[in-house]
Protein backbone atom coordinates (compact mmCIF):
# COMPACT_ATOMS: atom_id res chain seq x y z
CA UNK A 1 0.00 0.00 0.00
CA UNK A 2 3.07 2.36 0.87
CA UNK A 3 4.69 1.46 -2.14
CA UNK A 4 7.31 -0.42 -0.02
CA UNK A 5 7.02 -3.75 -1.92
CA UNK A 6 7.42 -2.80 -5.66
CA UNK A 7 5.64 -4.77 -9.08
CA UNK A 8 6.83 -4.99 -12.36
CA UNK A 9 3.76 -6.13 -13.63
CA UNK A 10 -0.28 -5.47 -13.87
CA UNK A 11 -2.47 -7.87 -12.15
CA UNK A 12 -6.03 -9.20 -13.43
CA UNK A 13 -8.69 -8.90 -10.98
CA UNK A 14 -10.43 -12.20 -11.44
CA UNK A 15 -7.21 -13.78 -10.64
CA UNK A 16 -6.73 -11.47 -7.57
CA UNK A 17 -10.35 -12.56 -6.66
CA UNK A 18 -9.44 -16.32 -7.16
CA UNK A 19 -6.69 -16.18 -4.79
CA UNK A 20 -8.29 -13.77 -2.56
CA UNK A 21 -10.90 -16.71 -2.30
CA UNK A 22 -8.51 -19.05 -1.51
CA UNK A 23 -6.58 -16.83 1.36
CA UNK A 24 -10.07 -16.66 3.20
CA UNK A 25 -11.28 -19.81 2.59
CA UNK A 26 -7.88 -21.24 4.28
CA UNK A 27 -7.78 -18.51 6.44
CA UNK A 28 -4.08 -18.13 5.81
CA UNK A 29 -1.51 -17.97 3.13
CA UNK A 30 0.08 -21.67 2.07
CA UNK A 31 2.68 -20.28 -0.03
CA UNK A 32 5.44 -17.47 0.46
CA UNK A 33 5.18 -15.35 -2.04
CA UNK A 34 8.95 -14.65 -3.95
CA UNK A 35 10.31 -11.22 -3.55
CA UNK A 36 14.16 -10.28 -4.14
CA UNK A 37 16.20 -7.25 -2.84
CA UNK A 38 19.52 -5.16 -3.48
CA UNK A 39 21.76 -7.34 -1.99
CA UNK A 40 23.11 -6.23 0.90
CA UNK A 41 26.77 -8.55 2.60
CA UNK A 42 26.35 -8.02 5.93
CA UNK A 43 22.89 -10.09 5.34
CA UNK A 44 24.63 -12.56 3.42
CA UNK A 45 27.07 -12.76 6.18
CA UNK A 46 24.56 -13.08 8.96
CA UNK A 47 22.32 -16.17 6.93
CA UNK A 48 26.06 -18.26 6.02
CA UNK A 49 26.50 -18.10 9.68
CA UNK A 50 22.80 -19.83 10.18
CA UNK A 51 23.01 -22.09 7.52
CA UNK A 52 26.07 -23.28 8.76
CA UNK A 53 24.24 -25.08 11.36
CA UNK A 54 21.65 -28.51 10.25
CA UNK A 55 18.76 -27.03 8.65
CA UNK A 56 15.28 -28.22 10.48
CA UNK A 57 14.12 -29.56 7.00
CA UNK A 58 15.98 -30.75 4.53
CA UNK A 59 13.98 -32.86 1.59
CA UNK A 60 13.99 -33.86 -2.45
CA UNK A 61 10.55 -33.11 -3.65
CA UNK A 62 8.98 -34.79 -6.24
CA UNK A 63 9.97 -32.67 -9.09
CA UNK A 64 13.80 -32.81 -8.02
CA UNK A 65 14.21 -29.79 -6.16
CA UNK A 66 15.69 -29.59 -2.76
CA UNK A 67 14.51 -27.36 0.03
CA UNK A 68 15.96 -26.76 3.11
CA UNK A 69 14.34 -24.60 5.55
CA UNK A 70 16.53 -22.98 8.53
CA UNK A 71 14.72 -22.03 11.59
CA UNK A 72 16.17 -18.72 13.17
CA UNK A 73 15.77 -18.98 17.27
CA UNK A 74 17.94 -17.13 18.68
CA UNK A 75 16.89 -13.51 19.36
CA UNK A 76 19.70 -10.93 18.96
CA UNK A 77 19.80 -12.68 15.21
CA UNK A 78 15.76 -12.02 14.80
CA UNK A 79 16.50 -8.70 15.73
CA UNK A 80 20.09 -7.98 13.96
CA UNK A 81 18.20 -9.19 10.79
CA UNK A 82 15.29 -7.25 11.13
CA UNK A 83 17.71 -4.11 11.57
CA UNK A 84 19.41 -4.77 8.38
CA UNK A 85 15.99 -5.10 6.75
CA UNK A 86 15.56 -2.07 7.73
CA UNK A 87 17.58 -0.12 5.42
CA UNK A 88 17.13 -2.20 2.40
CA UNK A 89 14.37 0.54 0.61
CA UNK A 90 12.22 -2.11 -1.26
CA UNK A 91 11.31 -5.25 -1.81
CA UNK A 92 10.79 -6.41 -6.07
CA UNK A 93 8.38 -8.94 -6.86
CA UNK A 94 9.59 -11.54 -8.70
CA UNK A 95 6.59 -14.01 -8.51
CA UNK A 96 3.41 -13.67 -7.27
CA UNK A 97 1.91 -10.56 -8.08
CA UNK A 98 -1.43 -11.96 -7.92
CA UNK A 99 -0.61 -13.33 -4.55
CA UNK A 100 0.67 -10.38 -3.16
CA UNK A 101 -2.21 -8.33 -4.11
CA UNK A 102 -4.56 -11.03 -2.64
CA UNK A 103 -2.74 -10.68 0.49
CA UNK A 104 -2.85 -7.25 0.70
CA UNK A 105 -6.58 -6.63 0.00
CA UNK A 106 -7.65 -9.83 2.34
CA UNK A 107 -5.76 -8.06 4.64
CA UNK A 108 -7.61 -4.70 4.50
CA UNK A 109 -11.28 -6.60 4.47
CA UNK A 110 -10.09 -8.20 7.62
CA UNK A 111 -9.33 -4.78 9.30
CA UNK A 112 -12.33 -2.95 7.92
CA UNK A 113 -14.35 -5.65 9.87
CA UNK A 114 -12.47 -5.68 13.20
CA UNK A 115 -13.70 -2.72 15.09
CA UNK A 116 -10.98 -3.35 17.86
CA UNK A 117 -7.85 -3.18 14.45
CA UNK A 118 -5.16 -2.52 16.21
CA UNK A 119 -2.41 -2.94 12.89
CA UNK A 120 -0.81 -5.81 15.13
CA UNK A 121 -2.75 -8.75 14.03
CA UNK A 122 -1.54 -11.34 11.95
CA UNK A 123 -3.70 -10.26 9.16
CA UNK A 124 -1.34 -7.42 8.85
CA UNK A 125 1.19 -9.59 7.58
CA UNK A 126 1.64 -12.45 4.56
CA UNK A 127 4.38 -14.70 3.95
CA UNK A 128 7.26 -13.98 1.68
CA UNK A 129 10.22 -15.11 1.03
CA UNK A 130 13.29 -12.74 -0.25
CA UNK A 131 16.81 -13.58 -2.03
CA UNK A 132 19.37 -10.70 -2.78
CA UNK A 133 19.39 -9.98 -6.79
CA UNK A 134 22.84 -11.33 -7.06
CA UNK A 135 21.88 -14.63 -6.20
CA UNK A 136 18.56 -14.94 -8.60
CA UNK A 137 19.12 -15.25 -12.38
CA UNK A 138 15.65 -14.75 -15.12
CA UNK A 139 14.87 -17.36 -17.51
CA UNK A 140 13.87 -16.37 -20.78
CA UNK A 141 10.17 -16.39 -21.60
CA UNK A 142 9.21 -17.13 -25.20
CA UNK A 143 6.86 -16.83 -27.70
CA UNK A 144 4.97 -19.42 -30.32
CA UNK A 145 2.59 -17.59 -32.80
CA UNK A 146 -0.01 -19.92 -34.77
CA UNK A 147 0.05 -18.07 -38.16
CA UNK A 148 1.93 -15.39 -40.02
CA UNK A 149 -1.10 -13.28 -40.49
CA UNK A 150 -1.66 -13.99 -43.94
CA UNK A 151 1.86 -13.16 -45.60
CA UNK A 152 4.09 -15.75 -47.13
CA UNK A 153 7.46 -17.10 -45.61
CA UNK A 154 9.08 -14.89 -48.07
CA UNK A 155 7.49 -12.09 -47.13
CA UNK A 156 7.52 -12.36 -43.62
CA UNK A 157 10.94 -12.80 -44.38
CA UNK A 158 11.28 -9.35 -46.11
CA UNK A 159 9.43 -7.79 -43.59
CA UNK A 160 11.30 -8.86 -40.31
CA UNK A 161 14.65 -7.99 -42.49
CA UNK A 162 13.30 -4.50 -41.74
CA UNK A 163 13.47 -5.03 -38.05
CA UNK A 164 16.55 -6.63 -38.06
CA UNK A 165 19.13 -8.43 -39.32
CA UNK A 166 18.39 -11.92 -40.33
CA UNK A 167 21.04 -14.77 -40.59
CA UNK A 168 19.63 -18.02 -41.39
CA UNK A 169 21.34 -21.02 -39.81
CA UNK A 170 19.88 -23.77 -41.05
CA UNK A 171 18.65 -27.34 -38.35
CA UNK A 172 21.19 -26.42 -35.93
CA UNK A 173 19.51 -24.47 -33.02
CA UNK A 174 20.16 -20.84 -32.11
CA UNK A 175 19.99 -19.60 -28.34
CA UNK A 176 19.96 -15.86 -28.40
CA UNK A 177 23.47 -14.97 -26.69
CA UNK A 178 22.95 -11.06 -25.96
CA UNK A 179 20.88 -8.20 -25.78
CA UNK A 180 18.92 -7.36 -28.74
CA UNK A 181 19.76 -10.88 -30.31
CA UNK A 182 16.85 -12.89 -30.75
CA UNK A 183 16.41 -16.54 -32.64
CA UNK A 184 12.93 -18.04 -34.94
CA UNK A 185 12.44 -21.03 -35.74
CA UNK A 186 10.20 -21.62 -38.73
CA UNK A 187 9.29 -24.02 -41.42
CA UNK A 188 12.21 -26.20 -39.97
CA UNK A 189 14.89 -23.83 -39.91
CA UNK A 190 16.58 -21.50 -37.23
CA UNK A 191 17.59 -17.97 -37.67
CA UNK A 192 19.40 -15.32 -35.87
CA UNK A 193 17.85 -11.95 -35.59
CA UNK A 194 20.04 -8.59 -34.57
CA UNK A 195 17.80 -5.71 -34.28
CA UNK A 196 18.79 -2.73 -35.63
CA UNK A 197 19.18 0.49 -33.94
CA UNK A 198 16.42 2.15 -34.61
CA UNK A 199 13.94 -0.20 -33.08
CA UNK A 200 14.90 -0.02 -29.35
CA UNK A 201 15.89 2.56 -26.84
CA UNK A 202 18.44 1.94 -23.91
CA UNK A 203 17.76 4.80 -22.28
CA UNK A 204 14.18 3.93 -21.46
CA UNK A 205 13.70 0.99 -18.88
CA UNK A 206 10.44 -1.08 -21.52
CA UNK A 207 11.92 0.62 -24.57
CA UNK A 208 15.31 -1.52 -23.95
CA UNK A 209 13.33 -5.00 -23.72
CA UNK A 210 13.71 -7.27 -26.29
CA UNK A 211 9.97 -8.13 -25.80
CA UNK A 212 9.67 -4.20 -26.42
CA UNK A 213 10.76 -4.69 -29.81
CA UNK A 214 9.40 -8.16 -30.84
CA UNK A 215 5.79 -7.02 -29.27
CA UNK A 216 5.95 -3.59 -31.29
CA UNK A 217 7.46 -4.21 -34.47
CA UNK A 218 6.91 -7.81 -35.29
CA UNK A 219 3.75 -8.95 -32.83
CA UNK A 220 1.77 -5.77 -33.06
CA UNK A 221 2.75 -4.18 -36.46
CA UNK A 222 3.24 -7.96 -38.97
CA UNK A 223 1.20 -10.37 -37.27
CA UNK A 224 -1.28 -8.26 -36.21
CA UNK A 225 -1.25 -9.49 -32.52
CA UNK A 226 -2.69 -5.98 -30.38
CA UNK A 227 -3.16 -8.09 -26.77
CA UNK A 228 -0.63 -10.65 -25.88
CA UNK A 229 -2.61 -11.21 -22.99
CA UNK A 230 -6.13 -11.82 -24.89
CA UNK A 231 -5.45 -13.23 -28.67
CA UNK A 232 -5.21 -17.09 -28.59
CA UNK A 233 -3.08 -17.23 -31.82
CA UNK A 234 -0.64 -16.38 -29.77
CA UNK A 235 0.97 -18.95 -26.58
CA UNK A 236 4.51 -18.52 -24.38
CA UNK A 237 7.01 -21.32 -23.31
CA UNK A 238 9.40 -20.99 -20.38
CA UNK A 239 12.99 -21.36 -21.24
CA UNK A 240 13.83 -23.56 -18.21
CA UNK A 241 11.91 -26.17 -21.19
CA UNK A 242 14.63 -25.28 -23.76
CA UNK A 243 14.78 -24.51 -27.75
CA UNK A 244 13.42 -28.01 -28.44
CA UNK A 245 9.89 -27.17 -26.68
CA UNK A 246 9.74 -24.39 -29.36
CA UNK A 247 10.79 -26.67 -32.74
CA UNK A 248 8.18 -29.00 -31.41
CA UNK A 249 5.58 -26.68 -31.09
CA UNK A 250 6.24 -25.26 -35.00
CA UNK A 251 6.74 -28.96 -36.06
CA UNK A 252 3.39 -30.11 -35.10
CA UNK A 253 1.77 -27.70 -37.28
CA UNK A 254 0.39 -26.42 -33.86
CA UNK A 255 2.26 -23.72 -34.26
CA UNK A 256 3.51 -21.52 -37.28
CA UNK A 257 6.41 -19.57 -35.91
CA UNK A 258 8.47 -19.45 -33.06
CA UNK A 259 10.68 -16.48 -31.25
CA UNK A 260 13.47 -17.46 -28.35
CA UNK A 261 14.44 -14.08 -26.41
CA UNK A 262 17.65 -13.23 -24.41
CA UNK A 263 16.33 -13.32 -20.65
CA UNK A 264 15.68 -9.95 -18.84
CA UNK A 265 18.17 -9.41 -16.23
CA UNK A 266 17.27 -8.08 -12.20
CA UNK A 267 18.73 -4.84 -12.65
CA UNK A 268 16.42 -4.18 -15.23
CA UNK A 269 13.29 -5.47 -13.29
CA UNK A 270 14.35 -3.40 -10.85
CA UNK A 271 14.87 -0.29 -12.99
CA UNK A 272 11.43 -0.69 -14.38
CA UNK A 273 9.78 -1.57 -11.07
CA UNK A 274 11.75 1.87 -9.55
CA UNK A 275 10.22 3.96 -12.54
CA UNK A 276 6.78 2.91 -11.60
CA UNK A 277 6.39 1.30 -15.23
CA UNK A 278 5.51 -2.55 -16.16
CA UNK A 279 6.87 -5.15 -17.79
CA UNK A 280 5.34 -6.21 -21.11
CA UNK A 281 3.17 -9.37 -20.63
CA UNK A 282 4.93 -12.52 -19.81
CA UNK A 283 8.40 -11.48 -19.92
CA UNK A 284 10.37 -13.22 -16.58
CA UNK A 285 10.36 -16.71 -15.71
CA UNK A 286 11.48 -17.98 -12.13
CA UNK A 287 12.49 -21.86 -11.42
CA UNK A 288 12.50 -23.11 -9.50
CA UNK A 289 8.95 -22.91 -8.35
CA UNK A 290 8.43 -22.33 -4.41
CA UNK A 291 6.59 -25.21 -2.62
CA UNK A 292 3.51 -24.68 -1.26
CA UNK A 293 2.52 -26.02 2.29
CA UNK A 294 5.75 -25.87 3.79
CA UNK A 295 5.34 -23.18 5.71
CA UNK A 296 1.74 -21.52 6.89
CA UNK A 297 0.96 -18.28 7.77
CA UNK A 298 -2.77 -18.19 10.13
CA UNK A 299 -4.18 -15.04 9.72
CA UNK A 300 -6.49 -15.27 12.56
CA UNK A 301 -7.17 -17.45 15.54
Amino acid sequence: MNKIIKKQELTRPDKEEDRMKHVRVLNANAEPVFFSYPAVKEIDRVVREITKNEPEYDFMADDGFGHSLWVIENAETVEKLSQLFEKVPAFYVADGHHRTAAAALVGNEKKKNNPGHTGNEEYNFFMSVVFPDDQLTIIDYNRVVKDLNGLTKEEFLTKLSEVFEVTEKGEQEYKPARLHNLSMYLEGKWYELNARENTYDDSDPIGVLDVTILSQHVLDHMLGIKNLRTDKRIDFVGGIRGLKELKRRVDSGEMEVAFALYPVTMKQLIDIADTDNIMPPKTTWFEPKLRSGLTVHILED
